[in-house]
């Protein structure tokens, strides 16, 4: 249960998520304001645990019309396993790719691997209705067969959909996100689920794609959905925009004590939800 937050003039019992290497300065502005203030653990991108399942699925690519990849590490990994197993790019060549964000557009060319279709946003909706749209009208699902070289992690949203149209659809392990300190992720997962964090502020763009990699998705709206997003400057904010955050605070002035005043102006005011960026 979240604390008493009668104080409208601070940050009473507010809880705020930043990044690991957030600077110290943050903290102890957060905690004069008598925040609590939780670090996101640091984590490590690793080869999955086996590759049997990875090595069977390149074996017998000829057994699906479209690969989808998702981020950029999903790109990455693939391809990686793909030429250690002798095959070539060339090979993709009959199959309709889609790729999900720019990293992952640049990695894939970088790579001279083909794209067939880049959606719009990342989101599970609009990536479904743009092949559906590509395939030629939701019937036309039904008779494909997808690959999603994933993380090792449950199925998605996007693979739901898929199959609910009557797809064939195979998410296979490709790489492996390891936490630094797995109690602490499960504390920041369980304090998500309950409406435990108020605000995640972001201090730099860096610190948008690292949050991004420690949930694995180019959609962190779904993660943080209706948790006040707090950035430092407008780079920041472009960078969160295209995780597809709604920037609800960016200070006036790109210091850590405008940034903590914007904070405490906003999280004082109850009841806000408007999706305009405030500026103070």
């Amino acid at each position: 249960m979240r604390a008493d937050k009668s104080n409208n003039s601070d940050l009473n019992g507010r809880t705020i998520l930043i990044a690991p290497a957030a600077p110290r300065e943050l903290v102890t502005e957060l905690e004069r304001h008598d925040a609590r203030a939780i670090n996101w653990p640091e984590i490590g991108i690793e080869n999955p645990e086996s590759f049997t399942t990875l090595d069977e699925t390149i074996e017998n690519l000829f057994g699906y019309d479209w690969l989808l990849f998702t981020t950029d590490r999903a790109a990455e990994f693939f391809l990686r396993r793909l030429q250690d197993l002798g095959h070539e790019i060339s090979e993709l060549d009959t199959l309709r790719v889609c790729a999900i964000g720019d990293a992952t557009v640049a990695k894939l060319e970088a790579s001279q691997v083909h794209i067939d279709l880049i959606p719009n946003a990342p989101q599970a909706g609009t990536v479904f209705e743009a092949i559906e749209q590509y395939a030629g009208g939701h019937d036309a699902l039904g008779r494909l067969n997808f690959l999603i070289p994933h993380a090792a992690i449950g199925r998605d949203t996007l693979s739901e959909m898929f199959e609910d149209a009557g797809a064939r659809v195979d998410v296979v392990a490709t790489y492996r996100t390891v936490s630094q300190n797995p109690p602490a992720l499960t504390q920041i997962n369980a304090l998500l689920a309950g409406g435990g964090i108020d605000c995640v502020v972001l201090t730099d763009a860096e610190s948008v794609k690292k949050l991004a990699e420690l949930f694995d998705t180019n959609d962190l709206s779904r993660t943080l959905g209706g948790v006040a997003i707090a950035c430092m400057d407008v780079e920041t904010k472009q960078t969160a925009e295209q995780m597809q955050l709604n920037v609800d605070i960016i200070p006036g002035e790109p210091s850590i004590l405008a940034l903590v005043r914007a904070l405490t102006t906003h999280l004082a005011v109850r009841g806000s939800s408007s999706s305009d960026v405030v500026r103070y």
